[in-house]
């Protein structure tokens, strides 16, 4: 079983700041990707940013140039800093890994979800 466990929500004004961390644990074998998905009122689920295991980062159009991911493979620990927030960054954000667990078995995970509201 793995777990995903996030943090660093809150509430910010416009123009701010605000760094999410998720940590993995369990019996991970190897973390093939990990990743930020937002989810807004009414909205769908969207990718905002994903770091796959060989270094690829593919981020949403919206949040290019102003949030950025990275990762701490020693600490299984993907982060994502977001700057220039706006009002419509408001959502629940999602960490997201896709592990191979210790008997190699490959699947995806979903953390608890943390709010992210900007105020304008």
């Amino acid at each position: 079983q793995v777990q995903l466990v996030e943090s660093g929500g809150g509430l910010v004004q416009a123009g701010g700041s605000l760094r999410l961390s998720c940590a993995a644990s369990g019996s991970i074998f190897r973390i093939n990707g990990m990743g930020w998905y937002r989810q807004a009122p009414g909205k769908q689920r969207d990718l905002v940013a994903r770091l796959t295991s060989g270094g690829s980062i593919n981020y949403a159009d919206s949040v290019k140039g102003r949030f950025t991911i990275f990762r701490d493979s020693a600490k299984n620990t993907v982060y994502l800093q977001m700057n220039s927030l706006k009002p419509e960054d408001t959502a629940v954000y999602y960490c997201n890994a896709d592990v191979t667990d210790s008997y190699y078995y490959q699947n995806d995970y979903w953390g608890q979800g943390t709010q992210v509201t900007v105020s304008s």
